[in-house]
């Protein structure tokens, strides 16, 4: 599953760039790392449910990796966990019944990807069996953002090697409840992963959610092939309920078991998640170009090329410093940073949602300079990549490659434009341009105009059938 927006983790995570697709050790992202977890003999290629504007994202992601889905699912609009998970079961289904299903966030950290393959296979029996199996993570503190289970008796030290009945759901609880919870034994923290059947997921959602499937099954059979994507249809699914699968089904159903996971799991929900999973010295957390000074239980996370985030003297501070946008805060409040969006989209800031590197099909670009008249942007195109045909009302552009070769198109002129050489588009002139080579094209492009909004743009022709 991977179309969720991780406000909470602003301004890192945003609407059009979520945390699922970034990556928080350095090296590979979240995304890669699950799919990553979840491939070998004894899984099948991934299935994947996103959303329009990651779809692109996603097939990149899986590319650099080496691994190839059996299918992506394009949602076209987010309905929560319930019916996403109902279309993939349908669609494996539909080959066959009784195959497995591990239903996976993108968005998780697990370290050791071998315990917990080891995990997935000991519960495996029982959900052969047609039991709906979730994971529950043994917890090492009184977290107060995550929801619990609470098995019926303490698992002892057998308990490891397969599941353990589920008594029920609690909600997220307070500080106080936490503690006394963790002292029991007997709470899990509720992971959001689950392992079973097709047969036996459609026979729970037939049971406690039929209103879901009608509607589903529509979207299912009404969608389109669109570039290696399966695009299900809007009409039915924008009647689905909103509804996360744990209230639609597992806080139903009668056949739930739980399969603990002790070896370390965190969702990266906020900040302070962050900070608990990274923290060194004195409790505190750096990133990138950030140095901590005599701080104490701090986070300093930094990403933008030549910045350097210095803290002297912090305490319970968390401090994200992006290209675009800063956020201080203290960390008892790392779950309210959803707030800082609400302010910022109701002051309409672009900040608000969209990241400061704008991912496309064929690359991205970033702004690295606006005045009233003029914009600079860096663009990096993939090898292979192509730019739409098209033509802008308002401004003309200049470009300028860095590294690489282009292939530009101006007007009825073809050529290829090499390092250290420039092309000028007029305004209003039909152009494209697309990288011919092996290796990443980087530009420079220079905007001027009276208009210089990314809605100023007319396509002709687009290999990625953008609307």
């Amino acid at each position: 599953m991977a179309g969720g927006s991780g406000t909470r983790l602003w301004p890192l995570s945003r609407k059009s760039f979520p945390k699922q697709f970034s990556a928080f050790d350095g090296g590979t992202t979240l995304f890669q790392d699950t799919v990553r977890r979840l491939a070998g003999p004894e899984f099948a290629p991934p299935v994947v449910m996103t959303a329009e504007e990651f779809r692109f994202i996603v097939t990149d992601q899986l590319a650099a990796i080496g691994i190839a889905p059996a299918r992506v699912f394009v949602e076209p609009e987010g309905r929560d966990t319930a019916p996403a998970i109902l279309a993939a079961a349908l669609s494996v289904a539909a080959r066959d019944p009784e195959a497995m299903l591990l239903i996976a966030p993108s968005d998780h950290a697990i370290p050791d990807g071998a315990a917990f393959r080891a995990a997935v296979m000991s519960a495996l029996p029982t959900a052969q069996a047609g039991a709906l199996v979730t994971f529950g993570i043994t917890p090492d503190r009184p977290e107060t953002g995550y929801g619990y289970l609470e098995l019926d008796r303490v698992p002892g030290h057998m308990d490891g090697v397969g599941t353990v009945p589920l008594k029920r759901f609690v909600e997220k609880p307070d500080r106080a409840t936490a503690e006394a919870m963790l002292a029991t034994g007997q709470y899990l923290w509720n992971a959001g992963i689950f392992l079973f059947s097709a047969r036996a997921i459609l026979a729970a959602f037939a049971a406690h959610a039929p209103g879901l499937m009608r509607p589903v099954q529509a979207a299912m059979d009404q969608a389109e092939a669109d570039l290696g994507f399966c695009r299900l249809a809007a009409a039915p699914w924008a009647t689905c309920d909103k509804i996360s699968i744990d209230y639609a089904i597992m806080e139903k159903a009668d056949t739930l078991a739980v399969m603990p996971y002790p070896a370390g799991w965190t969702d990266l929900g906020d900040w302070e998640a962050v900070r608990w999973t990274t923290a060194a010295d004195r409790g505190t957390s750096t990133r990138g170009p950030a140095t901590a000074i005599d701080c104490d239980d701090s986070l300093l996370w930094a990403v933008a090329e030549g910045q350097e985030l210095i803290g002297l003297g912090l305490r319970d501070v968390i401090a994200v410093a992006m290209p675009d946008g800063v956020l201080v805060a203290d960390r008892s409040r790392a779950q309210e940073v959803r707030k800082v969006v609400e302010s910022l989209k109701a002051k309409k800031a672009r900040q608000a949602e969209q990241f400061s590197r704008d991912h496309r099909p064929w690359g991205w670009f970033e702004s690295l300079a606006m005045g009233p008249r003029f914009q600079v942007k860096r663009i990096h195109v993939h090898p292979g990549g192509k730019l739409s045909l098209q033509s802008h009302a308002h401004r003309a552009e200049h470009w300028i490659v860095v590294e690489g070769t282009a292939k530009v198109t101006v007007g009825e002129t073809e050529k290829m434009v090499f390092e250290n050489q420039s092309v000028f588009i007029p305004m209003g002139e039909v152009h494209r341009m697309e990288n011919p080579g092996k290796l990443p094209l980087t530009l420079i492009e220079v905007q001027t105009g009276g208009y210089l909004g990314e809605d100023d743009i007319v396509r002709y022709d687009d290999i990625y059938a953008r609307k």
